[in-house]
């Protein structure tokens, strides 16, 4: 089955977006509703994994500093399940460091964006790592 994701039909696809701000999680929240998306949001990675594994989001954003569980954690406990290692995870940071983006390619993360991000950036990985996933 061959789904094409057109620039403007992000219509119901589920999206995550992990982090502890109320801010970042609402922004992106806003930006991705406006494109049809439905958006899943979790504070920490705990509540995130809960999440993950009853509503399978087609790609997680994810922010790296977190209480209890980094995003880096969280991420390798992602790809480290079989049912979801294909499912893409963009890091989030405020940190724009060449280590920061090392850690995040080796725990498995498919991208990283620096915050703020802007609408173009997190429509640009959406397309970018859906479309993959749904034409493979």
């Amino acid at each position: 089955m061959n789904l094409n994701v057109s620039a403007n039909d992000l219509a119901g696809l589920k999206v995550m977006v992990i982090d502890d701000s109320k801010t970042i999680r609402r922004t992106a929240e806003t930006l991705l509703k406006k494109e049809g998306c439905e958006v899943l949001t979790a504070v920490d990675g705990f509540e995130a994994l809960a999440k993950i594994s009853d509503q399978k989001p087609a790609i997680i954003f994810v922010d790296i500093m977190m209480p209890r569980l980094d995003g880096y954690q969280t991420c390798a406990l992602i790809k480290n399940n079989p049912q979801f290692r294909a499912t893409p995870v963009i890091m989030l940071s405020s940190k724009d460091g060449l280590f920061d983006k090392a850690r995040g390619r080796i725990v498995g993360a498919e991208q990283y964006l620096t915050k703020p991000f802007t609408r173009d950036e997190l429509l640009g990985a959406i397309h970018r790592h859906v479309t993959a996933v749904v034409n493979r």
